[in-house]
């Protein structure tokens, strides 16, 4: 069995303020309630249960003010605050963790049951936000951002690594079938590598992010490192030099006779 001190109608410094002050109703401001506390098998602490748990219980119709939104909610007599919230996840997105219940003017446990606590049919149960939620999902929020635009800054990297990577591919088929190639296209080419291989650098990412910024980097250099191998080849190669070879004809001779028609 496990005592707690409970408070009604205010905190314990307001209480013992008021005492000291003189205040007549200190002392129905706070009592000691005895409260018994049981283990479930999944871990849960819950409040423990009186006799006649066999009963069947019945159905509640509870009302939930969440700010300006209403809500009403049927649950078992017998259930939790606890399994409560759950139930208020589905219609508000609030997730149990974050969420304040708040009956009679006190805030309640997980464990707590609703018949122990009087909670009966119609009852209006409010519920608040926990302050820390808030500012946890406007952290992760933040953090969402800045994922998804280290993600749309590599997508483009990508996009423009593929268009390079396939003129690589084609200078080197040019060259592997004797074709030589202008060298201020592979110097161009390299310095447009390079320039991506900054922007690259400039993303500061991490996570599945930072893998795909790692595999791009390693990409880039493959490609830099194929071109300086395709400069020295292509330098190798001879130009193909085209001849035309030209027919002469000879002029008709002096002599001879053209036919005119009218």
């Amino acid at each position: 069995m496990i005592k707690r001190r409970l408070y009604f109608n205010g905190r314990a410094g307001e209480n013992a303020a008021a005492a000291a002050a003189g205040a007549t109703m200190s002392s129905a401001l706070v009592r000691d309630e005895e409260v018994e506390w049981e283990m479930r098998p999944g871990g849960m602490l819950v409040q423990k249960r009186g006799q006649n748990v066999d009963d069947p219980a019945p159905s509640l119709r509870v009302r939930v003010a969440y700010g300006a939104l209403r809500y009403e909610i049927s649950v078992n007599s017998r259930a939790t605050f606890g399994e409560l919230k759950k139930l208020l996840t589905a219609e508000t997105g609030l997730q149990p963790g974050e969420q304040r219940l708040i009956y009679r003017g006190k805030d309640r446990e997980n464990g707590q049951y609703l018949d122990i606590c009087g909670v009966k049919n119609r009852a209006k149960v409010i519920l608040m936000e926990d302050p820390g939620s808030k500012e946890r999902r406007f952290i992760q929020m933040r953090k969402n951002a800045r994922i998804q635009t280290v993600q749309r800054a590599i997508a483009e990297v990508s996009m423009d690594v593929d268009k390079l990577a396939e003129q690589v591919s084609a200078i080197e088929k040019s060259i592997a079938n004797g074709s030589k190639v202008p060298e201020v296209q592979i110097t161009t080419l390299i310095e447009m590598l390079m320039r991506l291989a900054v922007r690259l650098d400039s993303i500061s990412a991490e996570g599945e992010s930072g893998s795909r910024k790692n595999f791009l980097g390693k990409r880039v250099q493959k490609c830099v490192e194929t071109l300086d191998v395709l400069k020295v080849s292509n330098a190798g190669v001879k130009p193909v030099i085209v001849t035309t070879k030209w027919e002469t004809f000879d002029p008709p001779p002096a002599t001879a006779r053209w036919e005119f028609f009218d």
